[in-house]
């Protein structure tokens, strides 16, 4: 009776060492793996995606959590590995675009669609753009929209808890670039706008990616600082140190423009953007030359 009571209990260790193999092994694998994006598994066109009540994702992630280098959540900028980046751009991407999936252990949380940007088509969906730029960084980003985000319709669903949470977990997450954590900032094919102002005894300023636009006072005077390694950056800090340090980040060769007050202001407000006394101009004009920008003062 012994003997044949010990053969069942070393027949259910056995039983039971198999199945958390099983769990440990096998399951792991396929249903832990975290953060990816998947392609639909019909190659299904973002025109009938909502249509649809269940998508199939592909067998592989087109990008997985080991691609990823980091994924920040202000800009909601992926920096790729090499060959991740590579694939991306060797995409064939139709100009109606081609459908992904964000998944978190496979399952579905948001759909999006990867988009060419010679495309004239429009989308309301979440975007990433194809690359063609083989440059680094290697980023892609998880845009609102094609070709601007006025064309998104619905809530922002990019930080999910659950996408947000994994990708912390598996350590890539971060929630903002700072200038001390940046090696360089982008270039900016319309350089960059410099503004100053004094407040309670000092110089304020603010550098902010070059566009067509006119800025606001509330825009330019905001401390909210963003940056994106791939496009817009908003800067503001206070005094001719801090001022410098920023400019040190900025490629060789960038053309700043320091303006003397507002283009069209309709605000009212206390502030009044201005440029410092010659002093102050001379010497952050021969620190940005002494690195390699192009700083232009506007005559008031």
């Amino acid at each position: 009776m012994k003997r044949l009571i010990g053969h069942i209990h070393a027949k259910l260790t056995l039983v039971i060492i198999i199945c958390v193999l099983f769990i440990s092994g096998g399951c792991s694998n396929s249903n832990h793996e975290g953060f990816a994006i998947y392609l639909t598994k019909e190659d299904v066109p973002p025109a009938q995606m909502t249509a649809l009540s269940h998508i199939d994702i592909a067998e592989q992630p087109v990008i997985s959590t080991n691609d990823i280098i980091t994924y920040n959540s202000q800009t909601h900028e992926l920096k790729l590995t090499t060959s991740a980046y590579e694939n991306i751009s060797q995409l064939d991407v139709p100009v109606r675009g081609k459908s992904f999936v964000v998944c978190v252990d496979r399952k579905p949380v948001y759909w999006g669609a990867f988009w060419t940007p010679i495309s004239s088509i429009s989308f309301d969906g979440v975007t990433i753009w194809k690359p063609y730029n083989s440059e680094e960084p290697h980023i892609i980003t998880l845009e609102l929209g094609y070709p601007s985000p006025s064309f998104y319709g619905g809530e922002d669903p990019r930080n999910n808890p659950e996408v947000i949470r994994s990708l912390e977990q598996a350590g890539k997450l971060i929630t903002k670039l700072s200038i001390t954590t940046v090696d360089k900032l982008p270039n900016s094919m319309k350089g960059y706008e410099l503004y100053s102002w004094p407040e309670d005894s000092q110089w304020h300023f603010t550098l902010i990616t070059g566009t067509d636009r006119n800025k606001t006072v509330e825009e330019i005077t905001s401390n909210d600082d963003f940056i994106s390694e791939a496009g817009w950056v908003h800067m503001q800090m206070v005094g001719v140190d801090a001022i410098e340090t920023v400019l040190s980040k900025l490629p060789q060769n960038e053309e700043v423009f320091w303006l003397a007050g507002m283009r069209d202001q309709t605000e009212q407000t206390d502030i009044n953007i201005q440029l410092p006394p010659g002093q102050i101009i001379d010497t952050i004009k021969e620190y940005a030359g002494q690195c390699g920008i192009y700083l232009m003062v506007q005559t008031p």
